[in-house]
């Protein structure tokens, strides 16, 4: 397959082509194991693209001779310089989105993991397999987590609760190597503009979800998520550890990031649901209000994450009206 052109609908096969989105920084240590498992995938109908966020080792003179063989990688120039994890993913979203056909799918993938061989297949089937309602919908997995060598060191967490918008408000559950969005889901997040502070998994699980979009979870692990020194974000190596994590965070970060993606959704009220917009508007005036309004939204709302202890903290954080974990 030859690359797409600048401009225009990707080329496909009988099967969906998968845009594949690749930020990188820094990630020569571990990137050709990634590149490598992109051409094992048993679904081969796929495009790389790649945008580097200022790497200052070999990272681009490996993406380059990877091309260079590899007529499936295209590059992603603009804009240029340091943007951070999110703003870099959201920037590639934004530069494919206008290729992207009625069947093209789009997926997320870190630099410093390794995919299974079926991952691209599997979510591939999970979005075309179900009746098409012309909504939009996303896909996300578990993980194997493994160390620096690809050791396994654990299965993320088997989901306790279904994801939804609900859900999305309390929690991320979509982890972004996982992802895969379907044309839809691609134009709504592209169209919407991301709170700072943000992930763009969990901005992208929030706004498929608040617009009435599907969340298909799939209990499969497709990766090998791998857990370095260098890991923007990282995932927890157990349910109790997650929980920890959450209670040791404290409530800053959540409340910001709360309060960050309620506001970027009221923008956009066109584009939600109107379970969504409820739900928006009551958590905001609840947040303005006092305790017995907070109270009564956690009751009229039921907002839980996925453990009674990351619920409690959720709770605890709401009520007192934090100035803002993942």
């Amino acid at each position: 397959m030859t690359p797409p052109p600048p401009s225009g609908v990707l080329a496909r096969a009988a099967d969906p082509h998968v845009a594949i989105l690749l930020s990188t920084c820094n990630g020569a240590a571990f990137l050709s194991a990634q590149l490598r498992s992109f051409q094992d995938q048993t679904h081969g109908d796929w495009t790389l693209f790649w945008r580097d966020d200022g790497s200052t080792d070999g990272t681009v003179a490996i993406l380059e001779g990877f091309a260079a063989a590899e007529p499936r990688c295209v590059r992603v120039a603009a804009p240029a310089g340091r943007l951070g994890a999110t703003a870099s993913f959201l920037a590639l979203l934004h530069a494919v989105a206008p290729r992207i056909g009625p069947a093209d799918l789009v997926a997320f993938s870190d630099q410093d993991d390794v995919w299974l061989p079926a991952k691209l297949a599997r979510g591939v089937a999970a979005l075309t397999s179900e009746p098409q309602d012309g909504g939009p919908a996303l896909y996300c997995a578990r993980q194997t987590v493994v160390d620096a060598g690809l050791r396994p060191i654990a299965a993320s967490p088997r989901l306790r609760h279904r994801p939804g918008f609900r859900a999305a408000l309390a929690q991320n559950v979509a982890v972004g190597c996982t992802i895969l969005l379907n044309p839809p889901a691609v134009a709504l997040v592209a169209g919407l503009t991301a709170p700072q502070r943000t992930y763009h998994d969990w901005w992208c699980y929030l706004v498929v979800t608040a617009a009435g979009g599907r969340c298909l979870h799939d209990d499969a692990e497709v990766i090998l998520y791998r857990q370095h020194s260098g890991n923007t974000v990282g995932t927890p190596r157990s349910t109790p550890h997650r929980a920890l994590g959450a209670l040791r965070r404290g409530p800053s970060a959540f409340m910001n990031l709360l309060r960050g993606h309620l506001a970027a959704l009221a923008a956009r009220p066109e584009l939600l649901s109107a379970a969504a917009r409820r739900d928006v508007a009551l958590l905001d005036a609840a947040l303005r209000g006092g305790v017995r309004e907070r109270l009564g939204a956690l009751r009229a709302l039921r907002l839980r994450r996925q453990t009674l202890a990351e619920t409690a903290a959720l709770y605890l954080w709401f009520l007192l009206g934090g100035s803002g974990g993942r």
